[in-house]
Parts: C-alpha cells; structure tokens; sequence
C-alpha cells in the first residue's frame, strides 16, 4: 500500500493500492481540489508538491521536471505532481504557498 500525507492540509491521508500513480492523479481521486493550469502535462509549475520525506518513494524526475529545476522554478525538494508517480511506501508533502486556493482552508 502507498500513503500521500499532505501535511497542510491537516495531515490528510490519501492510501492506494495502485501501483504508479501519479500523485496527482491519487490526489484528485481522493477529491482534493488541487490547482493544474495547464491540464496535467507538465508544461508548468501550478502543481508542484514540497516534498518533505519519502521522495526516494517516487520516481526519478522527468525532462519536464528537470527543465523547470535548471531554471530555478522547482527546489530540489520539490516536484510536479502531474509528473511525480509515487512508486510505493509513504509521501508526506505540502502545498506550495503560492499554489494555494482560496477557497481551501489550510492548516499550517
């Protein structure tokens, strides 16, 4: 079984079975509204997860995701969630500051 923790939004679990999903993908399912503007194609950076622990648990970064990390708009410790698929075990990540909606009440 995987975990997804996403610690603001008041330590939420998300658990599946699946294998190789991409993160967000299990967090839509799981009916959390989590901002994509450019339709889950990597193409931008409104998806970005903070990763807090577990990233050895997701697969290795994509082109996509390296692109936006040379130029300075992903940390290294954070990742597209449209291109991250989490692999197995446990995720804890947060809600980048700047990708948070206004209409979500978010824990700190």
């Amino acid at each position: 079984m995987s975990r997804i923790v996403i610690q603001n939004l008041f330590n939420r679990e998300i658990n599946s079975n699946a294998a190789h999903c991409k993160v967000i993908e299990l967090i839509h399912e799981n009916g959390i509204d989590w901002m994509h503007a450019c339709g889950k194609k990597g193409r931008c950076t409104t998806c970005k997860i903070i990763v807090l622990s577990g990233g050895e648990n997701l697969s290795p970064k994509t082109p996509a995701e390296e692109k936006f990390a040379n130029l300075g708009r992903l940390k290294t410790n954070e990742r597209l969630s449209c291109q991250a698929e989490l692999i197995s075990g446990e995720v804890v990540v947060r809600v980048a500051e700047i990708n948070k909606f206004p209409h979500i009440e978010y824990s700190k």
